[in-house]
Order: C-alpha cells, then sequence, then structure tokens
C-alpha cells in the first residue's frame, strides 16, 4: 500500500511543480521587465498596491514570487515597507485563480494543451533558430509566443500532475492512518488546520496541497469542512518561502514577510470558528465538491484582505514611508 501512495505521489508531485515552475518562469520572462517597474510606480497607496499585488500574482501564477520580489526591492531601497501592504493582500486574492481553474475539473485537457504547446514551440524553433523561412527574419512577436508556448505547457504539466497525485485517493482512502486522522479531524477542526501548514510548509505549495484536497473531497473520503480546514492551513504554510527569503536582509524586508506572516496566521484563525459557515457559503456557490474547496480558498483570501485593507491606511505607515524613502 505504501508504494501505491509514495510513488505516484512522489510523481505526481515533481510532474505539478515542473509545470508550477516553467508557467511561473516563463511568464516572468513575459512580464519581468515590467514587474519591478510596476511595483515601484503603482504602490503610492494600499488599494493601489492591492489591485497591482492581484494582477501581477494572477499573472506569474505564484504569489510567493511576488512577495519574494518584493523583499528584494525592499531589500534594496528601492520600495518602502509600508508600500508592500496593499501588495500582500493582493498577492493573496491573485494566487485563488490557480485553484480556481484546479476546481474546474478540466484535468483532461493537460494532453490537448502539451500537445498544443509543443507544435506552437516547434513552430518558433523552426522560425527563429532554424530559419525556414529567411525572408521572415526575427519577428518580435516569436519570443512572446514562444513564452506564452512554453507557460501553457507549464498549465499542462500541472493538471497532470494533479491528476497521477489524485489517483491515490482511494488507496489513501483505506488506510488505517486516513481513517485515524478523519476521526482526530472529525472532534477538531485544529488537526485540518495544522496538517495543511506541515504539508504546504514542507512542500512550498499551496496550491498542491489544495488540489490534493479537492481529490480527497471530490471522491467523499474527506468531508468537506475538515477540506476547508486544510485550505485555512495551507494558507498559513505558504508563508514559510517568504519568512525563508528574507533571511539575512534588511530589517523592513524581513518586516514584509512578517506582515505576510500575520495576515495569513490572524486570517485563519479568524475564520476558523466560521468554517462550518464559509462551507456552507461555497457549496451554494460551486457545482461541484473540486469548485466548493476553490471557492471556499477564494472567499476567505478576499475577505481577510478587504478586511485588513483599511489598517494599511493608518497615519504610522504613512510616516514610516516618508522616513524610509528619505
Amino acid at each position: 500500500m505504501i508504494q501505491s501512495i509514495v510513488v505516484p505521489v512522489l510523481l505526481g508531485f515533481a510532474v505539478f511543480m515542473c509545470g508550477m515552475k516553467l508557467m511561473e518562469l516563463a511568464l516572468h520572462r513575459l512580464a519581468g521587465p515590467y514587474l519591478s517597474q510596476a511595483l515601484q510606480r503603482s504602490t503610492k497607496t494600499p488599494l493601489h498596491g492591492l489591485a497591482v499585488g492581484t494582477v501581477t500574482t494572477a499573472f506569474l501564477q505564484s504569489s510567493t514570487a511576488v512577495t519574494v520580489i518584493s523583499i528584494g526591492l525592499v531589500n534594496a531601497g528601492l520600495l518602502s515597507f509600508p508600500r508592500t501592504l496593499g501588495i500582500i493582500l493582493g498577492t493573496n486574492i491573485g494566487t485563488c485563480l490557480t485553484t480556481e481553474l484546479i476546481g474546474l475539473n478540466i484535468q483532461s485537457l493537460s494532453t490537448p494543451l502539451l500537445t498544443a504547446s509543443i507544435a506552437v514551440w516547434l513552430l518558433t524553433a523552426l522560425l527563429g533558430e532554424v530559419r525556414i523561412w529567411p525572408r521572415l527574419g526575427s519577428p518580435r512577436w516569436l519570443e512572446p509566443v514562444r513564452s506564452s508556448s512554453v507557460a501553457v505547457c507549464g498549465f499542462g504539466l500541472l493538471l497532470a500532475g494533479l491528476s497521477i497525485m489524485q489517483s491515490i485517493g482511494p488507496v489513501v482512502q483505506s488506510s488505517a492512518m486516513f481513517d485515524w486522522f478523519i476521526d482526530k479531524a472529525a472532534t477538531s477542526v485544529w488537526w485540518g488546520l495544522a496538517a495543511g501548514a506541515i504539508l504546504t510548509a514542507a512542500i512550498h505549495s499551496s496550491a498542491a496541497v489544495i488540489g490534493l484536497v479537492m481529490g480527497f473531497v471530490t471522491i467523499g473520503a474527506m468531508p468537506p469542512e475538515i477540506g476547508v480546514a486544510l485550505v485555512l492551513g495551507a494558507n498559513i504554510g505558504t508563508c514559510v518561502t517568504a519568512l525563508i527569503a528574507s533571511i539575512g536582509g534588511s530589517r523592513s524586508g524581513q518586516y514584509v514577510a512578517y506582515a505576510h506572516t500575520i495576515l495569513n496566521i490572524g486570517g485563519a484563525l479568524l475564520f476558523l470558528p466560521l468554517i462550518s459557515e464559509l462551507t456552507a457559503v461555497s457549496d451554494w456557490l460551486s457545482h461541484s465538491p473540486a469548485s466548493l474547496i476553490a471557492h471556499a480558498q477564494t472567499i476567505f483570501n478576499i475577505a481577510c484582505s478587504l478586511l485588513a485593507l483599511p489598517l494599511c491606511y493608518l497615519g504610522a505607515w504613512r510616516r514610516l514611508d516618508k522616513i524610509e524613502l528619505r
């Protein structure tokens, strides 16, 4: 039984993370030259920062990437800590796009997406490096099209890896360890919160954990309330990467990681007593168990960011902003 669980999980996780990194690198190559400028110029108010953080995270498909970039800009003295507060709130909203797409149950599209993206990439190689059409030269649109094809390929791999990982559902459901966890989680949602945080901290991917949760809830192996508790925990576990990235940096850069952590922990603790209500609202908006989990993640992140937004307008932050930018 261990082999039938461990091998698919490791293989699926490797494919999933390969797809995530391909998407991140390709999209960063498309937006990279403009991203730092956008973060610097468009963060005059927390609301502007929230909008920029949401859009850039949705585009890059990585809240961690945007948070780490923000830490780097603060460490370099190009951005003040108070101006990152809105960005942090926006990253939590923008990251919901990935889980919403996964919640659509479109894993069957992985093969067509991979086939189409590889065909487009080969076409760009033939036109660019091989130059099968010399008169065409090297048009400007060639590089963006190539990067886009790599991003689509990454998304296809992400879906394929998710399908492999979710295939272990029936085997896990029949294990004694899983029964023990479900029994414990039924007595206290803290078990689900802790499990989500630990798993996400260990593998550095909340999307992978949430994808697994969707699979378990879909086959009926896990009650939706426990799945939502795992989602809240995953939002806590995702802070570990930002905390690691801040080590050795400036004090202001560390404050960015701390703010990100406080927001996610505070939000999870706030919603923990309301898991039944959050699950009910998500269920009402959903068309499948997987979309229920995705909607719960979206509602949680949007609500936390909007509740925290007024705090970013406190006078203390404006005074600190003026001091740091001197």
